[in-house]
């Protein structure tokens, strides 16, 4: 295990679970390469998952999930990752990032009953619930490792029974929650301890390390595991500013950067922009849904009064949409997010709660409703379209000089070119044959 670099205390403030909102590759053939690993567009690699030296237990999860190829990070990375190493890596969305740190911790775990031996944060409670049943799905054969999830929205007490029942090998949940529970109360013991934690991992850590509030409970937590454990952090979009934040955290670790910032555009996503004004928006929206064909869309706005107002609307239009936001209960979060993923609702609204991470393999149209606040949430977006290299269509509404301003930093940034929405899409070139 390579040893993480300390990280001083910082003050004790903090309130429970703020409502932390909202994202996954690179790749090279050298997988002994220890730092500044570049690379180009990323793919399916022709080895198989054998040649990682996988445990044959989840060598037979991965079979009956359905894979049958590493991705060019999962190559990449997964070796050195089951070596220990820390790894921070920066690749595309939906390439399979979350295997990497699932499947190399799985391999790495000798489950030791009433320790925590892996912490994976992330920043929403919806990405917490998905990576956590990544885990479940491959422990099918690893009977005896316990996996739980913990975040903000619902009563702590539950947490406490769950944790008075047994302490889970694999913990997974958002960072205001994992504080309140591992904090120790006034007899000097915690509800979860995390002193025997050899596997420290960020999801989407620049949402994480870049908001002060969220990257003070990351360091309380962090300072509560062992000095002697392996970190690893992962986004598909990561400042070069905030890059020596994250090493602070680690010791010489691998480091996976697609330094081209034009290769996190997405190979297969047909992407277009529309000119309208407010006022217009519903039409052409209404038009849109009838016209394309889709197995399911989701449609981002940039509030939650907005997502509340839009859902109705549809359901009205005979649109049985659904919508997903900051302001519902937890529960019903998650029941909606269950619903949407098992295919019982086919039209999603959404704020940027659900703009990364999340992973529906169904969704092959995506439609910014209102155009989002930066180039990064835009990617973020997209991606939620296409996933995995698959085809998917992408469709922007411009509607102020502000719109236009964010569209031409879009283009700029990425190299891409997204042209106005035509009166007619060739079905092929967003749907999978």
């Amino acid at each position: 295990m390579s040893k993480a670099a300390a990280v001083a205390p910082v003050p004790e403030t903090e309130e429970d679970l703020p409502d932390y909102n909202e994202d996954e590759e690179i790749a090279t053939p050298d997988a002994t390469v220890k730092k500044d690993v570049k690379g180009g567009h990323v793919g399916m690699h022709s080895a198989g998952f054998r040649d990682l030296m996988l445990k044959p237990e989840l060598l037979r999860a991965i079979t009956e999930c359905g894979f049958e190829h590493p991705s060019e990070v999962q190559h990449a990375c997964i070796p050195q990752a089951n070596l220990g190493s820390d790894i921070i890596c920066q690749a595309k969305s939906g390439m399979g990032k979350t295997a990497v740190f699932v499947l190399s911790t799985l391999q790495q775990l000798v489950p030791t009953e009433g320790e925590v031996s892996v912490l994976v944060l992330c920043h929403t409670r919806e990405l917490a619930f998905q990576i956590k049943n990544e885990f479940d799905r491959f422990i099918k054969f690893m009977p005896t490792i316990k996996t739980d999830v913990f975040y903000g929205g619902t009563p702590i007490k539950q947490d406490e029974t769950k944790l008075a029942a047994g302490t889970p090998n694999v913990v997974v949940g958002t960072p205001g929650r994992i504080l309140a529970l591992s904090t120790p109360d006034a007899s000097g013991k915690a509800r979860l301890n995390l002193s025997h934690v050899k596997h420290f991992v960020l999801d989407e850590c620049d949402r994480m390390l870049d908001q002060v509030d969220m990257r003070k409970d990351v360091q309380k937590i962090f300072i509560q595991t062992p000095h002697k454990k392996q970190v690893m952090m992962f986004s598909a979009t990561l400042d070069k500013a905030l890059r020596p934040t994250c090493k602070k955290f680690m010791h010489d670790p691998m480091e996976i950067y697609v330094d081209d910032e034009t290769k996190l555009t997405l190979h297969g996503l047909q992407q277009y922009y529309f000119k309208l004004t407010e006022q217009d928006k519903n039409k052409k929206l209404n038009a849109l849904l009838d016209a394309l064909e889709f197995n399911q869309v989701v449609i981002f706005v940039k509030s939650v009064n907005r997502a509340k107002e839009l859902t109705k609307l549809l359901v009205e239009c005979n649109f049985p949409a659904i919508a997903i936001h900051s302001a519902m209960p937890q529960d019903e979060r998650i029941q909606r997010y269950q619903n949407f993923k098992n295919f019982q609702s086919r039209i999603l609204v959404a704020t940027d709660l659900f703009g990364r991470g999340i992973d529906i393999e169904r969704v092959n149209i995506v439609i910014n409703y209102d155009m989002p606040d930066s180039s990064d949430s835009y990617l973020h977006r997209v991606a939620r379209a296409g996933r995995f290299g698959t085809k998917g269509l992408a469709v922007t509404f411009v509607s102020s000089e502000e719109d236009a301003t964010i569209l031409s930093q879009v283009q700029s940034r990425f190299e891409v070119q997204i042209d106005a929405l035509p009166e007619t899409i060739d079905m092929t070139s967003y749907m999978n044959a």
